[in-house]
């Protein structure tokens, strides 16, 4: 990214509590009573309708990072606006933040995260934050800003995944010969079998086709499937949906990319077991709570309809 080491300079922050001289300033809000000091103060407060960005830190009282805007691929950032009335310190300090600060505070976690603390914590377990603002920015210069930082992201989550298809093929291939699967591989990394040659003419794209499933995480685990019988025998059934053949437009990204891609190798009648690589499936974000992040997902399919 363009601007990484501005970012890691705005947090200078980082240097420890111990190191702060008697001469920095320290203010208290009106609200919270938060006791703030500033490890440098800088002078310029963004213009109303312009952007502020900042790098944010919070730490528990033994230094375990729980949040830090350094681990996001954009940093925090919001919109001047001198008409917000601040509803409590935190919003105090944040309102009041100018480009070149660089401020450090202990808190508790009922008062930083204004009752909405992640569930490991307790209301009065003390945190110490550190925030430092590094850039002012217009509307265009932000949209610019952010196209840059997420192409950027996007080249990176192509490279990951490139080392991700070879690492979980290995995993695959090792399922695939403890299960006694005969396999084959697509040039993108889609792993298939085949189970049941289907009729009719080649699959083109925007084909719909009509396609009972079953999908599983590597260790078994059912997530999701449209055979009534299999959901009951996994405990999963749900009396208010239907169980019946997903129609799927193929080829045009209506569904994963493993997906699209396999269902170009049947036809009418086939069944088949698709082996997906985490990036050709939902990738570093994974789908609900059933689908963790880098999931390798395996699924049973059956054509039952096709029209062109």
């Amino acid at each position: 990214m363009k601007n990484k080491h501005s970012l890691l300079a705005a947090l200078a922050l980082t240097i420890g509590v111990s190191t702060l001289s008697s001469c920095q300033k320290t203010k208290v809000t009106e609200k919270d009573g938060i006791e703030f000091t500033y490890i440098k103060e800088g002078s310029e407060k963004a213009p109303n309708g312009q952007f502020l960005l900042y790098n944010l830190e919070i730490a528990t009282a033994s230094d375990s990072v729980i949040y830090t805007t350094l681990d996001q691929p954009f940093p925090g950032y919001l919109m001047a606006n001198d008409s917000l009335t601040p509803q409590n310190g935190m919003d105090e300090i944040f309102l009041n933040l100018k480009k070149g600060d660089s401020i450090f505070f202990k808190s508790t976690a009922k008062i930083i995260f204004n009752g909405n603390f992640p569930e490991f914590l307790k209301e009065d377990d003390l945190l110490s934050v550190k925030l430092g603002a590094f850039d002012i920015k217009t509307d265009s210069a932000m949209q610019a800003y952010y196209m840059e930082v997420m192409m950027a992201e996007q080249a990176k989550s192509a490279e990951r995944a490139k080392v991700l298809i070879v690492e979980e093929g290995k995993k695959i291939e090792e399922y695939a010969a403890q299960k006694g699967l005969k396999v084959q591989k697509t040039e993108n990394g889609l792993y298939y079998v085949i189970e049941k040659e289907g009729t009719g003419e080649a699959t083109t794209p925007g084909t719909t086709m009509y396609v009972n499933y079953a999908g599983y995480l590597l260790d078994g685990t059912l997530f999701d499937t449209s055979w009534p019988e299999i959901a009951k025998a996994n405990n999963a059934f749900n009396e208010g949906r239907p169980y019946e053949p997903l129609p799927v437009n193929v080829g045009m990204g209506q569904v994963i990319p493993g997906w699209d891609e396999g269902l170009m190798l049947l036809k009418k009648g086939s069944k088949a077991k698709f082996l997906i690589p985490s990036p050709l499936a939902y990738g570093e974000s994974g789908a609900g709570a059933l689908i963790p992040a880098n999931s390798i997902l395996v699924f049973d399919v059956e054509v039952t309809d096709v029209q062109k």
